[in-house]
């Protein structure tokens, strides 16, 4: 898909306003209620629904589909970071009326940085067609220790500031608690972050770290930069309402692990099969239309199974602490 120089500013343009328009109205810091996050979880995924539209009627079914699919899987690639986002919001004790502005700024952050490895993974890939290759075997890897981590008991698991922040928070010192919404201040003579900007730095550096699976991930469903940024903007831009939505039920997606390395594993055989064929083998090309199946199916059948196997565990506890009360009363 050709495009101009023109309707990427105009695209990068769009969603500042609509990211300005995001921030103007959680300006004020405030506790985000289950109807406020669910009206702009809908609202976020209407918009990319317009713009995924839009690409079909005026780009035709290929870019439409390829967009379709990489907002898919890039969303449900998001919500593994939610776990994440949980663990920092505890580690840093982030007051409630607070974390909206915490996510906001941590996505914007994120978004950023993406678009800078987005852009060298395009140079990367129109000048190596080998890179396919990688991409693909890292992507079958990664779902290989998703499993494995899945497998593992991770009721214990704690968040650990990777050393980019560690040295920050050296360089400039921390604050000893919140200062409201700011960002620096001034202590003991001496200018210093406050734990705000600490916990925002770590949303967004961590995010980096889910970009090596999700960039290669969507790259193998689409090589157009385009719909790469495209996609990953609008997946992450929803990222902070669907934290306020489901972020009492993300402990009963218990599955999801097992779904998203599926998903991984499935593009990463999709890329390698793609770097066969462009290197002139003859082998069978998977389509837009089956990958977006796929994923969907797989999405679906992780969220069902995950629900039941919380319900099913839900009554066994229930019944434990039955039997634990009948035996203290006798």
């Amino acid at each position: 898909m050709e495009v101009s120089v023109t309707l990427w500013v105009l695209t990068v343009v769009g969603l500042a306003a609509l990211i300005a328009v995001d921030f103007f109205i959680g300006r004020k810091p405030h506790d985000v209620s289950i109807k406020e996050a669910g009206i702009w979880t809908v609202v976020w995924i209407v918009l990319a629904g317009l713009f995924g539209l839009g690409l079909l009627v005026f780009g035709g079914g290929q870019p439409a589909g390829e967009f379709f699919a990489g907002f898919i899987t890039e969303k449900s690639l998001s919500v593994d970071n939610l776990f994440v986002f949980v663990l920092i919001m505890a580690k840093f004790a982030v007051p409630s009326q607070y974390q909206q502005r915490v996510l906001l700024v941590g996505v914007l952050i994120a978004l950023v940085l993406r678009a800078i490895f987005i852009a060298a993974g395009a140079a990367i890939l129109a000048s190596f067609s080998w890179v396919f290759y990688l991409f693909g075997a890292f992507l079958i890897w990664t779902a290989w220790k998703l499993i494995q981590e899945a497998r593992a008991d991770q009721e214990d698991e704690e968040y650990e500031e990777n050393k980019l922040l560690k040295a920050a928070e050296r360089r400039f010192g921390v604050a000893d608690r919140y200062h409201g919404t700011k960002l620096w201040i001034q202590e003991n003579g001496k200018r210093v972050m406050t734990p705000m900007l600490v916990v925002m730095l770590a949303i967004g550096t961590t995010d980096v770290l889910f970009a090596l699976d999700s960039i290669p991930a969507i790259f193998g469903l689409t090589q157009d930069p385009y719909i790469v940024f495209t996609a990953n903007a609008f997946a992450l831009m929803g990222l902070r309402q669907l934290y306020f939505l489901i972020g009492g039920l993300l402990k009963k997606l218990v599955h999801l692990s097992y779904g998203l390395s599926v998903i991984l594993g499935f593009i990463g055989v999709k890329l390698v099969l793609h770097a066969l064929h462009e290197s002139g083998v003859h082998v069978p090309e998977i389509s837009i239309p089956v990958s977006l199946g796929v994923i969907c199916a797989v999405l679906i059948v992780t969220t069902i199974t995950s629900l039941m196997a919380s319900k099913k565990q839900a009554e066994a506890e229930a019944a434990d602490t039955r039997v634990g009360k009948d035996s203290i009363d006798v």
